[in-house]
C-alpha cells in the first residue's frame, strides 16, 4: 500500500501555506492531517485535495511549560479548528496573547499559514505545522 500524500509532500505544502488533504472517493470524507486510510471509514480509496484552510476555533489551551526542545517558544496557544470541509486539526494561533487568551476566542473564524519549527531530539528535523491567525 503506498502513501497518497506523504508527511514530506503535506509539510512542503504547509511551507507555501497550502493546506493538502485527502478526499475519499468512496464516502467523500476528507482527512487531514495524510494518513493510509479515509478516518471516516477505513477506505485505501483517496485523492490528494487542497483545502480552503480556514475554519473556527472549537477549543485551545496555552503552553507555558514547554516540551524539550521547543523552551524558546513558550508561551503559546495550542488549538483545534474545525475547517470549512469538516475535519479537524490542531495547530498554533499568533496574534493572540497566550496569557491573555479567554474562552471569548472559541468559536472565533481562523485562517491558516504555516510555521517552520526546528527539530528537537526526537524529530527528523525542522518541519512545518499549521498556524492559524484570526481573520479579520
Amino acid at each position: 500500500m503506498e502513501y497518497k500524500l506523504t508527511f514530506k509532500k503535506y509539510s512542503e505544502a504547509l511551507k507555501q501555506s497550502k493546506l493538502l488533504g485527502l478526499k475519499c472517493l468512496d464516502c467523500g470524507a476528507i482527512t487531514v492531517p495524510p494518513k493510509m486510510v479515509c478516518q471516516q471509514c477505513g477506505s485505501t480509496n483517496l485523492e490528494v485535495t487542497e483545502l480552503k484552510g480556514s475554519g473556527v476555533i472549537q477549543t485551545f489551551t496555552s503552553v507555558f511549560v514547554p516540551a524539550e526542545g521547543r523552551e524558546g517558544e513558550c508561551p503559546y496557544i495550542i488549538v483545534m479548528v474545525k475547517l470549512d470541509e469538516g475535519p479537524w486539526i490542531m495547530g498554533n494561533l499568533e496574534g493572540v496573547e497566550p496569557r491573555q487568551a479567554t474562552m471569548a476566542i472559541m468559536g472565533k473564524r481562523v485562517k491558516i499559514g504555516a510555521k517552520v519549527f526546528d527539530g528537537d531530539k526526537y524529530s527528523a528535523g525542522a518541519s512545518a505545522r499549521p498556524l492559524f491567525a484570526l481573520e479579520n
